[in-house]
C-alpha cells in the first residue's frame, strides 16, 4: 500500500543552473522557443518514481522554471528557421526524410515543492541530511532527459550556487517570505515562466467591445503579435511639429511585461477516457486512454526578484476528468499596485 500523498508542499528542492543541450524547442503545434511548461510537470513525475526506486521517499508536488540563458537553434533572418540534421541513409540506400526538430540548449533552474510521508524526518533532518538528499535528487536527474534534452555536468562557478539544495518552508508567512526573499537572490540573473490567464481574459473583453463575436482563441492570437495603432496625442498634449503621427501597440505600453502565448496542458477529444486496453496498439495497456489536443494561455516571463512567495513560482498539475481537461495551473497572483521597485512591486498591466 502506497503512503499518503501530501496536498501542500513541507520544503523545497531546487537544482540550480542546469545545463541542457539539444532539449524540445517545439512546445505545441503552434508555439515555439522554449519547452512546454507540462515537459517539467512529467519530469517532476519521472523523478519522483526514480527516486522511489532509490530508496528517497519525497514526493514532488509542484514545479517551477527559472530561465537564465537559451540558445535556440535557428538561423536568424527575416524568418527563423530550425537548424536540421540530414539523418543517414535508409536500408534501401535512400536519403531518409528530414523530421523537422526544434532544438534549444538552456542554462535553467528548477525548484520543486516537495513533503514525505514522514514528516518527522523531514523537519528533524540537519542540514547535512539535507544536503546529502538534494545531492541524491540531482545524481538521479542527472541520468535523465530534461524535455528531451542531455543533462550536460555544471562546473563550479565563482560567485554562482551550483550545488543542489533542500530547504525546509516556515509555516509562519512572515517567516516564510523572508526566506524566499534570501532564495530569489541565489537565482538572478534569470527570468522565472508564469502563468496570466487573467491577461487573456482581459484581451477577450478588449476584444469584445468591437468584434462582439469575438473568442478566446481570437484573444490569444491578438496577444501573440504587435497590433500597431496610430496614438492620438494625450489631452494637453501638443502633437508633433512635423505632423507625423506616433505608432505603437496601444496594449503592450510601457510595463506591459514580457508575455508569451504558451500552452498549458491538454483537453480530451472525445470526453471521458477508454478503458484500460480498449484502444489498440497504446503504449499503455493499463491506464486508460484519451485523444487530446492541447490548451493554450499566456504566460510571462517575469524576473524572480518581483515575486513576493514561494508558490507564485510553482506550477500545480490540475484534472478534470469531468471536463477531460489535464493542465497546469501557476500559482502566480498580479500585484493590484502601480508601484515599480526594484526589491517588491511589479507595475500593472492594464
Amino acid at each position: 500500500m502506497s503512503p499518503p500523498r501530501a496536498t501542500q508542499p513541507q520544503a523545497v528542492l531546487v537544482l540550480p543552473h542546469l545545463r541542457v543541450q539539444n532539449a524540445n524547442a517545439i512546445s505545441s503545434p503552434l508555439t515555439h522557443g522554449f519547452p512546454s511548461i507540462t515537459a517539467f510537470t512529467g519530469l517532476m513525475w519521472a523523478l519522483e518514481r526514480k527516486l522511489v526506486q532509490a530508496g528517497i521517499a519525497l514526493q514532488l508536488l509542484q514545479v517551477g522554471v527559472i530561465c537564465h540563458a537559451h540558445d535556440e537553434q535557428v538561423v536568424d533572418g527575416y524568418v527563423k528557421t530550425f537548424r536540421l540534421t540530414r539523418n543517414p541513409v535508409g536500408k534501401d540506400g535512400k536519403t531518409a526524410a528530414i523530421v523537422e526538430e526544434g532544438r534549444i540548449h538552456l542554462d535553467i533552474t528548477l525548484v520543486f515543492g516537495v513533503a514525505m510521508p514522514d514528516t518527522a524526518a523531514l523537519i528533524q533532518a540537519t542540514e547535512d541530511q539535507s544536503q546529502a538528499l538534494a545531492q541524491e535528487a540531482s545524481q538521479v536527474l542527472s541520468t535523465m532527459r530534461i524535455a528531451g534534452g542531455t543533462v550536460l555536468p555544471t562546473p563550479p562557478t565563482p560567485g554562482r550556487r551550483t550545488r543542489p539544495w533542500l530547504a525546509l518552508l516556515p509555516e509562519d508567512a512572515e517567516a516564510q517570505a523572508a526566506a524566499f526573499k534570501q532564495w530569489r537572490r541565489q537565482w538572478l540573473p534569470g527570468y522565472a515562466l508564469v502563468g496570466r490567464d487573467d491577461l487573456l481574459a482581459k484581451r477577450l473583453a478588449h476584444l469584445q467591445q468591437t468584434q462582439p463575436d469575438a473568442t478566446l482563441l481570437d484573444a490569444w492570437l491578438h496577444a501573440a503579435r504587435f497590433n500597431h495603432a496610430p496614438i492620438a496625442a494625450a489631452e494637453g498634449e501638443a502633437p508633433q511639429a512635423d505632423g507625423k503621427v506616433r505608432w505603437a501597440d496601444p496594449l503592450r505600453g510601457k510595463g506591459a511585461g514580457w508575455t508569451v502565448p504558451i500552452p498549458v496542458g491538454y483537453t480530451s477529444l472525445t470526453g471521458k477516457p477508454y478503458g484500460a486496453g480498449e484502444v489498440a496498439h497504446a503504449r499503455d495497456n493499463t491506464t486508460p486512454f484519451a485523444f487530446v489536443e492541447s490548451v493554450y494561455s499566456l504566460g510571462e516571463w517575469i524576473s524572480p526578484h518581483r515575486l513576493h512567495n514561494v508558490q507564485s513560482l510553482l506550477w500545480d498539475a490540475e484534472t478534470d476528468s469531468e471536463k477531460g481537461l489535464y493542465r497546469c495551473r501557476s500559482g502566480y497572483v498580479p500585484p493590484d499596485t502601480d508601484a515599480d521597485t526594484l526589491d517588491n512591486d511589479e507595475p500593472d498591466f492594464d
